[in-house]
């Protein structure tokens, strides 16, 4: 994995972007005293390997998506990336990873209703080279997300 190099501006303008995907070049020139054609520059640069998209944050529980829940799985014979592709693709699906330990991979997915969720593990469960399932109920996020600020100022000592 390649490690890209910061600058303090470019520090400065994913701080930004990440509280607000919708600034303009303009107002983060304004915000950071520069001017719009160096922001634009960088924020060109930040997107060929920084920035990887822009999007709205939203409150699932807000739409009735209460239930949270990590699956994990044991896959046999050797077909583990098969299985997270076919499952990666059902739509209550909102992450898979690979991952050591005693199981082989984990599943995070939302839903409205238990039977919702008691369908998909059943489903996933019947899938052919799914060995069995272990599912947790997440019953509160203490926290779900990490602030860039704050993971830069860890790894750069950059003052906030």
């Amino acid at each position: 994995m390649k490690v890209t190099s910061l600058d303090e501006l470019d520090i400065d303008i994913l701080n930004i972007l990440t509280k607000d995907g919708r600034a303009s070049f303009r107002q983060i020139a304004k915000d950071l005293n520069k001017s719009p054609v160096t922001v634009k520059k960088h924020v060109e640069e930040l997107e060929r390997n920084i920035i990887t998209s822009y999007g709205a944050s939203i409150n699932f529980e807000s739409l009735g998506y209460d239930i949270l829940a990590f699956i994990e799985l044991t896959i046999s014979k050797g077909k583990m990336l098969e299985v997270e592709k076919e499952i990666a693709h059902l739509p209550n699906i909102f992450g898979v990873f690979d991952v050591t330990g005693t199981y082989d991979a984990i599943i995070l997915a939302r839903f409205k209703t238990r039977s919702e969720l008691s369908e998909l593990v059943k489903k996933i469960n019947s899938y052919e080279f799914v060995v069995r399932t272990n599912t947790h109920l997440i019953l509160n996020i203490i926290k779900e997300k990490t602030i860039f600020e704050d993971l830069m100022e860890k790894d750069f000592k950059i003052p906030k």
